[in-house]
């Protein structure tokens, strides 16, 4: 049976979803393929059994559990992509199951069940303690169907608020789980509906808009009090060979082992006497939250959010500790990365003394070109060539150190200046 027909297959069936890339692929070389007739028993009640079955085409039917209810019979009815078999703690069939039509089934065999329990989404070895915190971020429980649950770690990065990049990151992970592992995300766009609240779990509902040969198209709406906060439209594509040329050329920048950490970079600031005091004294003494992914910025100023600075930003970036071996988890990692630092950029012209500004994401869109390797170094170069009307816009593009171009951005956004309320008068009366 060709292989690729068995890993699509395997991306749509539900009990999978949870499972890390690495074991979808053991599980698809160690299927046995079992043909059954018309009326034939595929399972006998208290018989031990083959291990876990796969519908892989034509029905069949659970006897003795509907009990002639012909409301609740359909429930009982199995056909392509639903699965029977018998847990961990019982090797035998709990009841009978005989095919209704010609009958394929797709069979994990018993000694490899423990594929189906993996330690999580990304990874069937790593346990969720020894993860790099931004793979940890980016963990999903799975709910039901294709309805995964997130949560803002206490130690996670945020503004009073659940950091947009989050919500791009864990919905774009919660799409990647519901298509097979050959099929990568290629592009997304997002909207950002409502503020997200920190100390709620988030919960993405996933829509398989399209499953075909070569695409896959998914909706995922991220949910809190009932209400949508985020969606985002991703779209999947299995890898061919095609043409291949690039004309934008990475720009020269210094290369990250020649360039200060956030750590250094904030310890220099504290004491640098080009800096206003009361800009110093504010660092000093608000609590530093260290982020998941190393920043180093390629053109490190001694300019504050006060002071006019061009509309661009050049900075490499990679994630903290090192990521499991799954590009769907990397193309997370760096969708997450993405909303960083990104929509400040168009407020850089119109910076000053004393001005306050407010941004807010409503929009954002990637282009994955190439594969990325988010715990290596990757050039994040970002400009903003327009804002009008209390909205910016700021492009992306990100390198690789090859100078390969790996992916395109655009996000467009809210900014305002804060204007300073003056309180009224109160009565004491």
């Amino acid at each position: 049976m060709d292989n690729h027909r068995v890993i699509q297959f395997l991306g749509c069936v539900p009990l999978l979803q949870r499972l890390p890339a690495s074991s979808v692929r053991k599980i698809s070389q160690l299927l046995l393929v079992k043909h059954y007739e018309e009326e034939e028993y595929v399972a006998r009640e208290g018989q031990p059994g083959d291990g876990v079955y796969f519908i892989w085409e034509g029905e069949a039917e659970v006897v003795g559990s509907v009990k002639d209810n012909d409301e609740i019979r359909p429930q009982f009815q199995l056909k392509r992509y639903d699965y029977f078999g018998y847990g961990f703690s019982n090797p035998v069939h709990q009841t009978d199951v005989i095919a209704l039509s010609k009958l394929t089934c797709l069979v994990l065999p018993q000694e490899h069940l423990a594929l189906l329990q993996p330690k999580s989404i990304w990874s069937a070895e790593k346990s969720i303690r020894t993860f790099s915190t931004v793979e940890d971020i980016l963990h999903l429980e799975p709910m039901e169907v294709n309805i995964f649950q997130g949560i803002t770690l206490p130690d996670a990065p945020h503004f009073g608020k659940v950091f947009g990049g989050q919500f791009i990151g864990q919905a774009l992970a919660a799409a990647s789980k519901s298509v097979d592992f050959a099929k990568l995300v290629h592009s997304l766009h997002a909207y950002f509906i409502l503020p997200g609240d920190l100390h709620m779990p988030i919960v993405y509902k996933v829509d398989r808009l399209r499953d075909g040969k070569s695409f896959a198209t998914r909706r995922v709406d991220a949910i809190q009090k009932g209400n949508i906060v985020f969606t985002l439209l991703a779209s999947f594509q299995k890898e061919e060979l095609g043409f291949d040329h690039q004309e934008v050329a990475m720009p020269s920048v210094p290369t990250p082992d020649k360039l200060l950490s956030m750590e250094e970079l904030r310890e220099r600031r504290l004491t640098d006497p080009r800096l206003p005091k009361t800009y110093r004294n504010k660092i000093a003494t608000a609590k530093f939250i260290p982020w998941p992914i190393e920043i180093r910025f390629c053109e490190p100023r001694s300019s504050t959010n006060q002071t006019k600075s061009p509309p661009s930003l050049n900075f490499w970036f990679r994630a903290k500790g090192k990521l499991s071996d799954d590009q769907a988890l990397h193309r997370c990692v760096v969708a997450y990365v993405s909303d960083l630092i990104f929509l400040q950029v168009s407020l850089n012209p119109h910076r000053k003394q004393g001005m306050k500004a407010s941004s807010l994401s409503l929009d954002h869109a990637i282009w994955f070109h190439r594969p990325v390797i988010a715990d290596d170094w990757i050039l994040y170069v970002i400009f903003s060539p327009s804002a009008y009307n209390a909205r910016g816009i700021v492009t992306g593009q990100m390198f690789n150190q090859k100078q390969e171009l790996l992916a395109s951005l655009v996000q467009e956004g809210l900014i305002r200046k804060v204007r300073s309320q003056t309180s009224a008068t109160k009565s004491k009366l």
